[in-house]
């Protein structure tokens, strides 16, 4: 049923009906800062050439990090890395400390995470405001996948779902 007026909470609880994956991008800024946090607004945009965007409220304290930053790493979790996604969600000092050795650099030193699901490192090409979330596209310069099962989000809660057996 389409509501004649939207109100932004149920239109929120309707979008959440859409299952996602859970991804941590990555930076460093031109200072030597590094900064992350935890998205679900992931997705491709382009094969050829290779271009990934995601989407950043236009309120999030590291906005302007990843808007002035030439490079950026998107990983895609694994169920077993939950504690990652909430962890990255959260504000804090340095959010990389948890971390210990489980961090390498990448394209531009940016922080690449051990252990994802997948990794694409990007080179940002484009920031555009759209509403109240600004769009980060990416051309994918270097990627990497395994085989875990996924971190998804799906109505507001983490969930790990195997693959569904074809009938």
């Amino acid at each position: 049923m389409i509501t004649p007026s939207i109100d932004s909470r149920d239109l929120r609880n309707a979008l959440g009906r859409f299952a996602t994956g859970v991804c941590v991008v990555t930076t460093r800024t031109a200072d030597g800062q590094r900064a992350a946090l935890t998205i679900n607004s992931f997705c491709s945009v382009s094969l050829d050439p290779p271009l990934v965007a995601w989407y950043l409220s236009d309120r999030a304290p590291s906005l302007q990090a990843f808007s002035e930053s030439e490079y950026f790493a998107v990983h895609v979790l694994t169920a077993e890395q939950q504690h990652l996604a909430s962890h990255f969600a959260r504000p804090s000092p340095d959010k990389f400390a948890i971390l210990g050795d489980g961090v390498r650099p990448g394209l531009g030193d940016v922080p690449l995470l051990d252990g994802a699901l997948a990794c694409f490192e990007c080179r940002t090409t484009t920031v555009v405001p759209f509403g109240d979330h600004v769009m980060m596209l990416g051309q994918v310069e270097r990627f990497g996948y395994g085989a875990q099962t996924p971190l998804l989000f799906h109505a507001g809660k983490f969930m790990a779902r195997e693959p569904v057996l074809q009938t």
